[in-house]
């Protein structure tokens, strides 16, 4: 045992010892129950006594500390305090976790895991990983369970910065639409009037960072904190939206919102596994956005096979407003219009068409009533022949009214999935929804785009027809917010996509530079260069991903169209070649043999090296650089495409300009033996 493991199980027995003084036994014998990383970097300590806590090691230095856990019962049983222990297992475990429609596809898991089990009928699974570490109740009891509350909380020995996603639900936090900038503040600084939502980042020593987030909730709420000081340090305790128990119906959109709320916050069987709470940890930035933690502890695959899943890009009409000119004929939500969406579609490649809010009456909550200026059968036809998917929008409540007979008759009529919009919730109510929604659709060979929702918690590696997630500040905002949304560009990578992919809407045409920046519904702007748009598209997880501007905007940018259409949406590999939280972000991707490299930067202009040795060692390479123009820090639509030829030994200079970004294409030529024609 070395000097810092010493210190470390010093810091972590006086925890415990606290712990102990707490609950009022100073005679207790105390234990401490101890795995360690496959890498040997990371340790878990658990103390399973009186109170049952853990504390979480990096190189024996202290990262974290846990509150006492308990789950509360609404008879008055905690289900922690004064347990009694009756075994407590240590394994290690390698799987091997399929994963084809993710940032890679497969991922290898290797952990160190202590279960423990309690004579009152429940117990805790403790993993640990190279990337963190997680943790998650489990009862073994013949009755239903009615909980009331959660006890989680992450203590900190030190006031640490933050980067904190507040729910923007006013007067109720838990009825949010899950967008939000974060606010960068010491834990000791969290506003005491709000909640944030999940991810939230932790910036450690040392460059050391942690996430916490959750998977795998399934039939329970998703977990907000409160953050604060508190006796022995800084933590962040958890809280969940109760069950409600009075609802309203959104006269417009059938949103159900809730007005009053019980004592419960799940009913359960008695007998199940809970969410996992999940320490995403990194030594360097780098790691976070590849961090794949909460994809592992998913639930495995629901659905069967998933070779019928469609993933891919769509052609999107709201963001832009149906903003088609130059044609003869009324532009608007109806079936000339979508048959130029289709038209544009098919001509430049792109999989998918979502017909948006509008084709079916919004104050009518009945998804199977259809406007008279929209013939869906019709549309159907025309895009069949065009070889392009359609996908329907919905309010997600006003789907689940009818789900069954909507995915019958929908997926007969040919339509190939649902964008589903407006949960703006996470209570138990809302994520059995969801759950039922998913599988549903997945019976009928359905994808399903959730909008209007929570960050994934592995529900893709769950529910694989389940393609993309919102839960993120996206480009919607520029339509009516002054938010900075380029700073924000490279700040979520390494924190909301920890969790999973996000519908983030990107691809504006009109860019702007930071001066010219200004909200606009009807014609919105994108605040940052042509270029940085561009490469969303490689740095962002999104296997469903929207090209957000209108088809004649595209055809007369075609140079531009033609480089993000040939961008794929899935991907054999991905790594962070070069990044820092809040400042710039370079991702590497590969598609079978092709390489696709993107960089963004904040408002900050920045030359960066790119050595190339994540390519194949000995072949030649294409590389196609859409990079920002001369003169994009005036005019940010400028850019320049050019092409040079590279080798795994080379390297690449690439400026970008204020609000900048780059995307790189690199195409094998040649023998990959001796790398030659």
């Amino acid at each position: 045992m070395n000097a810092y493991t010493k210190r470390g199980n010093r810091l972590f027995l006086l925890f415990a010892l606290v712990t102990c003084l707490h609950a009022g036994n100073l005679q207790a014998k105390v234990k401490i129950h101890s795995i360690v990383s496959p890498n040997g970097n990371l340790e878990l300590q658990v103390v399973a006594g009186t109170e049952i806590s853990f504390c979480l090691l990096h190189k024996g230095n202290v990262l974290l500390s846990s509150l006492p856990l308990a789950l509360q019962l609404e008879d008055g049983t905690s289900l922690g305090p004064g347990a009694k222990l009756v075994s407590a297992k240590k394994r290690n475990r390698q799987e091997t976790i399929p994963s084809p429609l993710y940032r890679k596809d497969t991922i290898r898991a290797e952990y160190n895991q202590l279960e423990f089990l309690f004579s009152e009928g429940f117990g805790i699974t403790f993993r640990l990983f190279d990337q963190g570490a997680a943790y998650r109740f489990y009862t073994k009891k013949t009755d239903s369970l009615y909980i009331t509350g959660e006890h989680a909380g992450f203590l900190f020995p030190k006031d640490y910065t933050c980067f904190v996603p507040y729910s923007r639900g006013e007067p109720n936090p838990f009825q949010n639409s899950f967008e939000n900038i974060y606010a960068v503040t010491s834990v000791s600084g969290f506003d005491k009037d709000k909640l944030a939502f999940l991810p939230l980042l932790v910036c450690l020593e040392d460059n050391l960072k942690v996430v916490l987030t959750e998977s795998d909730l399934e039939s329970y709420p998703g977990m907000y904190l409160k953050g604060g000081k508190v006796p022995g340090g800084y933590a962040f305790r958890s809280v969940f939206a109760p069950i409600p128990s009075t609802t309203t119906v959104h006269p417009f959109r059938g949103q159900v919102v809730p007005v009053a709320y019980s004592e419960v916050m799940a009913a359960v069987s008695g007998t199940r596994t809970f969410p996992w709470r999940i320490m995403a940890v990194s030594e360097k930035d780098t790691e976070l956005p590849v961090n794949d933690l909460v994809y592992s502890l998913g639930a495995p695959n629901k659905t069967g096979p998933s070779d019928w899943i469609k993933p891919g890009k769509v052609a999107w009409d709201w963001w832009n407003n149906w903003g088609v000119t130059g044609v003869d004929f009324p532009v608007g939500i109806n079936t000339d219009t979508y048959k130029h969406y289709i038209d544009f579609a098919a001509a430049n490649g792109i999989e998918y068409v979502v017909l948006d809010e509008g084709w079916s009456p919004p104050s009518g909550h009945d998804i199977m009533k259809v406007i008279p200026e929209i013939d869906l059968k019709e549309l159907v036809a025309y895009a069949g022949q065009k070889g392009v998917d359609l996908m329907l929008w919905c309010v997600g409540y006003v789907l689940d009214n009818k789900l069954e007979e909507a995915c019958r008759v929908y997926s007969d009529m040919g339509f190939k999935g649902f964008k589903v919009d407006f949960m703006d919730r996470d209570d138990q109510l809302v994520v059995n929804m969801l759950y039922r929604i998913a599988e549903t659709t997945a019976r009928y060979h359905m994808v399903v785009n959730l909008h209007g929702m929570y960050k994934p918690t592995g529900f893709n590696r769950t529910f694989p027809n389940v393609l993309n997630f919102e839960g993120v500040f996206g480009l919607e905002q520029s339509k009516w917010s002054r938010e900075d949304l380029v700073p924000y560009d490279v700040t979520f990578p390494y924190i909301r996509m920890v969790a999973g992919p996000v519908d983030y809407t990107q691809g504006g045409m009109r860019n702007t530079t930071r001066a010219d920046f200004h909200p606009v519904y009807n014609n919105p702007m994108a605040a940052g260069t042509r270029a940085h748009q561009v490469a969303t598209y490689v740095v962002f997880d999104s296997p469903l991903v929207m090209l957000c501007d209108n088809p004649v905007t595209y055809s007369k940018e075609q140079e531009t169209t033609d480089f993000i259409t040939g961008i794929p949406v899935v991907w054999d590999q991905t790594c962070i070649l070069q990044g820092e939280v809040g400042e710039y972000i370079v991702s590497a991707r590969r598609k079978e043999d092709t390489w696709f490299v993107g960089g963004l930067t904040n408002w900050t202009p920045r030359t960066l090296t790119l050595h190339l040795s994540f390519l194949e060692p000995g072949r030649l390479y294409e590389a196609s650089v859409f990079r920002d123009g001369t003169n994009a820090h005036r005019h940010a639509t400028d850019y320049k495409i050019e092409t040079v030829t590279v080798t795994s030994e080379q390297e690449l200079s690439v400026y970008l300009s204020p609000g900048g970004g780059f995307a790189i294409k690199f195409s094998a030529v040649g023998n990959p033996l001796c790398g030659t024609p």
